[in-house]
């Protein structure tokens, strides 16, 4: 099955909110139809009420007329009367004459006299009488066009008011939903890394896993932000501004097209391009995050062995590459983005000019002033939508960039998630010939069989690389045996969900892992089952109370990041407890006592008799002296069983347990000496 294009996905996440995106939308169309109504009001304001004055007129006896020099006039383009008197109100430049007949309007004065003026149009020459008019006396032709032309201008900053009315709610509708899609989109994403197999943390770094979720989210959610509401008001005032210059003049809209497969070819180009650089950018910022996270990690120890300058070579080898790749991007935009812009507009002046000025040098075309003003108006707004988009063709490609890395995380398989109850175990384990590889046949663990009993305590020994870790990996479903079964209570446990296996399984690890918060919430993990009072009893049976009674806020004392405030010996003991309070029927020790210190070892060691009473525990042990009293004990070797036996029975057979054995005890008696 082929999987949807980061464009689509992206496309399939805004249509859960699509409902606001529709609404602001339509805000849109109808913010951009108010606003391109200015060039048609400017048109008709100029054509009829400005340069329109120079017009024909009839002399009529009525009263409504302009009324100049005993006589009353009247636009003949505003009058029915069939009136033969006709007298023209002609303008040439900044100088206006009323010619006691009907001449052109667009006639060239070609001479004037005292009374006598002769004009031409079209290679026809008119001679006429008449005579120049002073400025108030033009005044009087104009000062009936006042009050429309006021009219026209309230109308247009009353529609541009209602305008920004619409305009604020489709900029709050769209940010509103952009913001809930990357809300949605994060959570997703978390939800779907909480489901992913213990392998993918394993092979990838941490800061890389945090960068696509913080990183190239937040490069997504400025695709929905800014992005989307550019394109899709560059899209919708393109498509009204075309709309309106069809209405005025369809051939030159026509030619003004050819400007749309352009920004579309140039669009695909820009992804092709940019999309590479953009991959490279987002991969180094990935790899930046791994390196910082590492080096926060590990200060310590990169201090501890004057290891600062290598690090800061390998930071700064990345800072220099990102660099490098977001110059050339940069470099790429500015070379073509906004260069192209530019030359698309002063392509479309030329052509402009070449199709009035060429139509008017041959008198096959006349534009009216008001014509003129609104072609030019709207093929300057034209050129501000295509700005704004190619200006975010960077941001685009980033976004799409930053989807495809954020759906690759998603895409990795991830584990059937059931939290439903289950009967809690008596406490059985079994191992029925199980086999099993991290990598393709390379083996760490062969043919494992063992059983162990409800409440007894297995002890699993052996040197590095033996498989200890390894069978409790499996037993708690990080990763299922290739070969053989696991079972709990005789039924196996891949016929159950992870999470049901882990319900009634605790683990305490050789460094355990304490949360930021507090020392209850530790504990109760935020379990509303586990009340405060339980926290409290386990923390005071594993003697934590000890300590914890002595600090300020005791069991609600804050906890920093890891609980560095708290020596390995107390983090472990809270450990211990949050087992303990979830009363888990199976217990998994993970060397938990390798890093304790011998005064704090006896008080572990009484914890951990309160912690396996009752329970089936399995128990990773490096000192042998702490699990002599264990029920059985497996000895492993290269992944193979070798021996198992209670610590008596193991030491009469004089084995490899006997041999680690007087190997440990060989290294006390130096100490002590």
């Amino acid at each position: 099955m082929n999987q949807l294009s980061t464009e689509k996905r992206l496309f399939q996440y805004a249509l859960f909110f699509k409902k606001s995106i529709i609404i602001g939308l339509v805000c849109l169309m109808i913010s951009v139809a108010l606003e391109l109504s200015g060039p048609f009001i400017a048109k008709h304001l100029i054509d009829q009420h400005i340069v329109g004055v120079a017009n024909h007129y009839v002399v009529n006896e009525t009263e409504s007329g302009i009324k100049f020099e005993g006589n009353v006039y009247e636009r003949i383009d505003r009058t029915q009367s069939e009136s033969d008197e006709q007298v023209t109100l002609f303008q040439d430049g900044l100088s206006f004459y009323l010619f006691n007949e009907k001449v052109p309007l667009n006639a060239s004065l070609d001479h004037t006299g005292s009374n006598e003026f002769t004009l031409s149009f079209e290679d026809e020459t008119y001679v006429t009488t008449g005579r120049e008019l002073s400025t108030p006396e033009v005044y009087t032709f104009f000062k009936g066009e006042i009050s429309s032309i006021m009219w026209l201008l309230a109308l247009y900053i009353g529609l541009i008011l209602i305008a920004s009315y619409f305009l604020y709610f489709k900029t709050y509708l769209l940010q509103f939903a952009s913001n809930r899609i990357i809300q949605k989109m994060r959570r997703d994403v978390f939800e779907h890394i909480q489901s992913l197999p213990i392998k993918y943390f394993v092979d990838q770094p941490a800061g890389k896993i945090v960068a696509r979720v913080t990183n190239d989210t937040e490069a997504i959610r400025e695709l929905y932000v800014k992005v989307l509401e550019v394109f899709a008001s560059g899209a919708i005032y393109i498509l009204g501004i075309f709309v309106a210059l069809f209405i005025l003049d369809p051939k030159l809209a026509g030619i003004c097209l050819v400007l749309l497969p352009i920004m579309f070819i140039w669009m695909k180009a820009y992804k092709t391009v940019g999309g590479r650089y953009n991959k490279v950018i987002r991969e180094t910022n990935s790899q930046i995050n791994a390196n910082i996270n590492e080096s926060i990690q590990g200060m310590s120890v990169i201090q501890s062995y004057q290891q600062t300058d290598r690090m800061m070579n390998e930071f700064e080898e990345l800072n220099e590459k990102q660099r490098l790749f977001q110059t050339k991007m940069n470099t790429f935009t500015a070379w073509t983005s906004f260069n192209l812009v530019d030359v698309f507009r002063n392509v479309a002046l030329v052509v402009f000019i070449l199709y009035f000025g060429g139509a008017a040098l041959n008198g096959t075309t006349l534009v009216s002033a008001g014509l003129l003003y609104a072609l030019v108006d709207l093929l300057t707004r034209l050129f501000e939508p295509v700005d704004q988009i190619v200006s975010q063709l960077a941001q685009l490609e980033q976004a799409r960039v930053s989807g495809s890395r954020v759906f690759e995380l998603m895409d990795e398989p991830g584990e059937e998630v059931n939290h439903d109850s289950i009967k809690r175990y008596e406490g059985r384990v079994t191992f029925d010939h199980v086999s099993f590889a991290y990598e393709k046949d390379d083996y760490v663990l062969n043919d494992i069989n063992f059983e162990i009993k409800p409440g007894q305590t297995a002890a699993f020994v052996g040197h590095t690389g033996s498989g200890k870790s390894t069978i409790m990996n499996l037993l708690f479903r990080f990763y299922d045996p290739i070969k053989g079964k696991i079972l709990i209570d005789g039924k196996d446990t891949i016929d159950f969900s992870k999470q049901q296996v882990r319900s009634h399984i605790g683990i305490v690890l050789q460094d355990p892992f304490i949360f930021t918060g507090t020392i209850i919430s530790n504990i109760t993990m935020n379990d509303p089952s586990i009340t405060r009072e339980q926290a409290i009893s386990a923390l005071k049976a594993v003697g934590a109370d000890q300590f914890i009674e002595k600090l300020p806020n005791q069991y609600d004392e804050p906890v920093k990041e890891k609980g560095n405030e708290f020596s390995t010996g107390q983090r472990q003991l809270l450990s211990f407890a949050r087992a303990l309070a979830f009363n888990p029927a199976i217990l998994i020790l993970d060397e938990a006592t390798a890093n304790i210190d011998t005064e704090t070892e006896g008080l572990i060691q009484e914890a951990l008799k309160v912690l396996k009473e009752g329970r089936t525990t399995l128990v990773i042990a490096h000192r042998l002296s702490t699990i002599q009293q264990a029920d059985q004990i497996f000895v492993l070797k290269h992944g193979k069983m070798i021996e198992r036996g209670t610590h008596e029975s193991l030491l009469k057979e004089r084995g490899e347990y006997f041999n680690m054995y007087e190997m440990q005890l060989g290294r006390k008696r130096m100490n002590v000496s």
